[in-house]
C-alpha cells in the first residue's frame, strides 16, 4: 500500500515524498532533453539551414548590390543594369542543362565545394575590382582613352555572371537533391524542410538588402564593397565546414547512382570518362564504340561487322575533328539530351507550370514598385508593402505544410493554384478602377496611315484631348536619372525617389489599392504552389538525372523571365501596365493549368516511390 494510503487511513494529511527514483527519472529527462537539443544542433538539418541562410543572405545583399553599383557606375544609367540582367539570364538559359549535368556527374561534396568556393571567390574578387573602380574612376577613365573603364565594366558583369552560375549549381545541389536524401526520402520530412528553406529565403530577402542598403547609405559605396567582400570570405569558410560535416554525418550521400544505360527512362549520357578515355555508346548497341585518348588523340575502334575499310574511314573523321569540335558537339548533345530528359518527365506539365509564373510584373519588383511610384506611392510605403508581402510569403509556406498532411502533395497544388488565381482577379479589377491610367485606345495604335495623317491635321484639338489621359514628362531628356543620393530611398529591389513630383498623382488611389491587395494576397497560393512543383520534382525526377532536369527548369525560368522584360519594353509607359497586367494574368492562368492537366494525369497513376 501506498504512502498516500496509510496517511488517508490514519486522517492526516498527506505529504508525498519523491522517491530517489523519480528525482532520477526527471534528471534523465532533463538530461534527455537538453541532449537532443545538442543533437539537433548538431545534425545534418540545422547546418543546412544555417549553411543556407548564410548562403541566401550573401546572394540577396550581392544581387542588390551590384544592381545600385552599376547604376552608379555608368552615369545613374540603367544601361549597365539590364546588360547585366541580360548576360545572367541567357547564359543560364544556355548553360542550366550543362550546370545540372555536371551536378548529376560529380560527387555530391566536389560539387558542393567547388560551387561554394567558385561562387564566393567571385563575389570577393568583383568586390575588389569595384572598389578600385570607385576609389580610382576619374583616373581609369583618363587611360586608353576611357577603354579601360570599358574592360573593368566587363570583368564585372563576367564575374557576377559566374557568381550567379555558381549559386545556380549550389542551389541545385543542397535544395533539390541533398536534402532529399538528408530527409531518407520521406515525403513529410521533405515538405518540412522545402518550407523552412523557403521561410529563410523569405525572411533574407527583406532583411539582406535592408542592411547592406543602409551600409551603402551611411558610409559609402567603397565601404558596401568591403562590406560584402568580408562577408562573403567568413561565409565561405562556415559553409565549408558545415557541408562537409553534413557529408560526413549523412553516409548515403556519398553513395550516387550509376549513370542510366539507354533504353532508361532516364538522361542519354554522351560521354563516360575513365582514366582520361572518352567512351561512346550507340544508342542501338551496334554503333562502333569509339574510345578517345584526349591527351594524345590516340584513337581505337571496334564493331561487329564492321570491315578494315570501313574502320579506316571511321578512324580518319574521328582523327580530323579537332578536340574543340569534339567538345562543344559534346555540349551540345549534353545540352539537347538534358531538355529531352525534362520533356520525358511525368512532372513536365508541373515544372512548366511554375516556368509561366516567371512572366508576370504582378511581384515586387523594379517594374511594380516603379510603376507604384508613379502613382503616387512613396518608398517608404513600398517598404513597408514589401515587408508584408513577405509575410504573406511565410504564411504560405505554413499553408503548405498544413495542406500537404491533410490533402496530399498535387491535391495542394490544386488548391493554391485556385487561391492564387483568386486573388489576381483583384489585379485584374485594378486595371478598370478608378484611378488607372490605362486608355483602351491604347490597344489600337497606328490603325493606318490615314488616321495618323488625319490626328496630325487635326493639331492641338486631338493633342488635348489626348493630355486627358497621359501624365506630364517632367524635366528634359539629359536629366540624370536618378537624383542626388541624399533623397534615394533604398528598399529591396529598386531604387525609389522618397519624394512624390507634384502634378503626377492620380485621381483616385483605388486601381493602386486593389493593385498591391491583389499582389499580396496572391503570395500566399504563389509560395504555396512553388513548394508543391518542388516537392513534386524533388519525389518524381530519377536521382540520376535530379541536377540536369532541375538545371533545365532553371533556363526555362529564366527564358519566361526574359519575355517578362521584353513585354515591359514593348510597353513601358504607365498607361500600358494596365495591359501588362492582363498578359501577366494570362500567363499565369496557363500555367496553372498545365499543372491542372498534371494534376488529372497524376491522380491516374499510382504514388511515387518516397515513403509518406
Amino acid at each position: 500500500m501506498s504512502l498516500r494510503a496509510d496517511t488517508a487511513q490514519c486522517g492526516g494529511v498527506v505529504v508525498e515524498l519523491e522517491s530517489d527514483d523519480i528525482r532520477e527519472a526527471r534528471a534523465r529527462k532533463a538530461r534527455s532533453t537538453s541532449g537532443s537539443a545538442l543533437i539537433y544542433l548538431r545534425g545534418p538539418k540545422f547546418l543546412i539551414y544555417v549553411s543556407g541562410a548564410l548562403s541566401m543572405w550573401g546572394d540577396r545583399m550581392w544581387h542588390f548590390a551590384i544592381s545600385v553599383f552599376l547604376i552608379e557606375l555608368y552615369g545613374r544609367n540603367l544601361l549597365l543594369t539590364a546588360i547585366f540582367g541580360l548576360v545572367v539570364a541567357g547564359s543560364v538559359l544556355l548553360l542550366g542543362a550543362l550546370i545540372g549535368d555536371w551536378v548529376d556527374r560529380n560527387p555530391r561534396n566536389k560539387v558542393a565545394h567547388a560551387s561554394l568556393l567558385v561562387q564566393n571567390i567571385s563575389v570577393t574578387v568583383c568586390s575588389i575590382v569595384l572598389m578600385l573602380v570607385f576609389l580610382y574612376k576619374q583616373w581609369i577613365e583618363s587611360i586608353w582613352d576611357g577603354w579601360l573603364t570599358v574592360v573593368c565594366y566587363t570583368v564585372v558583369i563576367v564575374l557576377a555572371d559566374v557568381a550567379n552560375l555558381a549559386s545556380t549549381a549550389l542551389t541545385i545541389a543542397i535544395q533539390r537533391d541533398w536534402i532529399v536524401v538528408i530527409t531518407g526520402y520521406n515525403r513529410g520530412h521533405l515538405a518540412g524542410m522545402n518550407a523552412t528553406m523557403r521561410r529563410i529565403d523569405q525572411v533574407t530577402n527583406i532583411l539582406a538588402p535592408l542592411a547592406v542598403g543602409q551600409v551603402m547609405t551611411l558610409a559609402s559605396n567603397v565601404i558596401g564593397c568591403g562590406f560584402i567582400l568580408g562577408w562573403n570570405l567568413v561565409s565561405l569558410i562556415v559553409e565549408f565546414i558545415f557541408l562537409s560535416r553534413v557529408y560526413r554525418i549523412v553516409p548515403a550521400l556519398s553513395v550516387k547512382p550509376p549513370a542510366p544505360e539507354d533504353g532508361q527512362a532516364s538522361l542519354e549520357r554522351p560521354a563516360e570518362r575513365t582514366e582520361g578515355l572518352v567512351e561512346r555508346r550507340g544508342s542501338q548497341g551496334q554503333c562502333p564504340v569509339v574510345l578517345v585518348t584526349l591527351e594524345h588523340s590516340e584513337v581505337v575502334t571496334s564493331a561487329p561487322g564492321l570491315s578494315d575499310d570501313d574502320m579506316s574511314l571511321n578512324l580518319k573523321e574521328v582523327t580530323n575533328l579537332p578536340l574543340c569540335f569534339g567538345r562543344f558537339r559534346w555540349l551540345l548533345s549534353t545540352c539537347k539530351d538534358g531538355w529531352r530528359a525534362y520533356y520525358r518527365q511525368d512532372v513536365f506539365l508541373a515544372g512548366m507550370g511554375l516556368a509561366f509564373l516567371y512572366t508576370t510584373v504582378l511581384g515586387f519588383d523594379c517594374i511594380t514598385t516603379g510603376y507604384a511610384y508613379t502613382q503616387g506611392i512613396s518608398g517608404s510605403l513600398l517598404s513597408l508593402l514589401m515587408g508584408v508581402s513577405a509575410i504573406t510569403g511565410l504564411m504560405g509556406t505554413i499553408m503548405f505544410t498544413k495542406l500537404r498532411k491533410a490533402y496530399g502533395l498535387v491535391n495542394t497544388g490544386i488548391i493554391s493554384s485556385c487561391l492564387h488565381l483568386c486573388c489576381l482577379l483583384l489585379c485584374v479589377c485594378s486595371v478598370f478602377a478608378p484611378g488607372s491610367p490605362m486608355d483602351l485606345r491604347l490597344l489600337r495604335p497606328f490603325l493606318d496611315a490615314n488616321a495618323n495623317s488625319t490626328l496630325s491635321a487635326a493639331g492641338g484639338v486631338v493633342e488635348g484631348q489626348r493630355q486627358k489621359h497621359t501624365y506630364p514628362m517632367r524635366g528634359g531628356i539629359n536629366q540624370p536619372l536618378l537624383p542626388d543620393r541624399s533623397s534615394i530611398h533604398w528598399t529591396n529591389n529598386t531604387v525609389l525617389f522618397e519624394n512624390m513630383p507634384s502634378g503626377m498623382e492620380p485621381d483616385s488611389y483605388i486601381s493602386i489599392i486593389l493593385l498591391f491587395l491583389g499582389v499580396i494576397t496572391a503570395r500566399i497560393g504563389l509560395w504555396s504552389f512553388d513548394l508543391t512543383v518542388t516537392q513534386l520534382l524533388q519525389e518524381n525526377i530519377c536521382e540520376s538525372e535530379r541536377g540536369v532536369v532541375n538545371g533545365v527548369q532553371s533556363s526555362m525560368n529564366y527564358l519566361m523571365d526574359l519575355l517578362h522584360f521584353i513585354m515591359v519594353i514593348s510597353a513601358p509607359q504607365p498607361q500600358h501596365f494596365g495591359i501588362l497586367v492582363i498578359i501577366s494574368v494570362l500567363f499565369i492562368t496557363t500555367g496553372h493549368t498545365m499543372y491542372f492537366l498534371y494534376a488529372r494525369k497524376a491522380k491516374r497513376k499510382p504514388a511515387g516511390c518516397l515513403d509518406t
